[in-house]
């Protein structure tokens, strides 16, 4: 697809983060109705170590100068697997679709590269995205997997600290050596999950901002006679709300309570700090009654996430 007229496309720098989240807060409050971006995480995600920019970034200008769009391509796998983001603000389908032939183009390359016969692209949208589906779909893209942000308002009130079940112990993640604890249990309770890729420590810290992160936020729960078996790790999420990023329990603990002390846990540890709402994607086919379990103890659909594949041969 030819770039419209007046339309530019160049590379993101670190300097483009204010000017890419503002975009990015655009879109998510035509999708969701609030502004959802942190700065920071633009920040971390520009300057990743494993992202380069000058040929893994788009941004989209109009005729006017105007940031209208967003590209942004991830290797997260080492193979196959190549993760797309893409943003665009309404009306913008043409510039958007030559965004979309970038994309690819580079995805493949980066699959090729890593020795693999196609590249797996998948791209995260909102259920109802400001990018049109139906172009997607012609361009052979298929929905292929639905998440649920769920969200729950806290208080101290409602939300005291729960009792933790008969011979279970948290701590939070203040020293390294528990750190590294919280990555090798996360690596292990979600390694079945949907579309789970293995990250070494170092690789995870990057991901997830470690320096950046309040890791009083992060605990580790033991049991006695098994030592550590579950995580919870969470932190804050524009504009104010508690997130929790991971709940996770070795199958040979489950069954004990142990993911609803987590999940009142987080509740309430939030809920003490003044804040009012909390919130958890989750998978709608997760095997481990996650979604009974949120359900069940007062959360609510917000929105919903889902997954669009492509796959490209590699072969030039």
């Amino acid at each position: 697809m030819a770039l419209p007229d007046g339309m530019t496309v160049r590379p993101a720098t670190v300097a483009d983060a204010a000017a890419v989240c503002a975009l990015l807060n655009r879109v998510d409050e035509i999708e969701t109705g609030e502004a959802g971006t942190d700065l920071a995480e633009v920040e971390q995600e520009l300057a990743h170590p494993e992202v380069d920019l000058a040929a893994d970034s788009w941004l989209l200008h109009d005729a006017d100068g105007q940031l209208v769009g967003y590209g942004l391509v991830r290797d997260r796998s080492g193979g196959e697997r190549i993760d797309l983001d893409q943003y665009l603000l309404p009306d913008q389908l043409a510039g958007g679709l030559h965004l979309f032939d970038l994309m690819e183009a580079r995805a493949a390359e980066l699959a090729r590269g890593n020795g693999a016969e196609r590249a797996v692209l998948h791209l995260l949208l909102n259920s109802t995205p400001t990018t049109d589906t139906d172009a997607l779909r012609a361009r052979g893209w298929r929905l292929v997997r639905r998440h649920h942000s769920l969200h729950r308002a806290i208080s101290p009130a409602t939300d005291p600290l729960p009792e933790p079940p008969a011979g279970v112990r948290l701590r939070d993640c203040a020293e390294e050596a528990d750190r590294q604890v919280a990555h090798r249990l996360i690596q292990q309770t979600f390694a079945a999950h949907y579309d789970f890729k293995p990250r070494t420590y170092r690789q995870w810290l990057q991901d997830i901002g470690g320096e950046t992160v309040d890791w009083s936020l992060v605990w580790v729960a033991a049991l006695d006679g098994h030592g550590d078996v579950a995580v919870l790790r969470t932190g804050v999420r524009p504009p104010g709300t508690a997130w929790a990023s991971n709940i996770g329990v070795l199958p040979a603990a489950r069954g004990r309570g142990l993911g609803g002390y987590l999940l009142r846990h987080f509740f309430a540890a939030h809920a003490a700090r003044g804040l009012t709402g909390a919130g958890l994607g989750v998978d709608t086919e997760n095997a481990t009654g996650a979604m009974e379990l949120y359900l069940k103890n007062g959360m609510e659909l917000q929105f919903a996430v889902d997954t669009w594949e492509s796959v490209l041969p590699t072969t030039v």
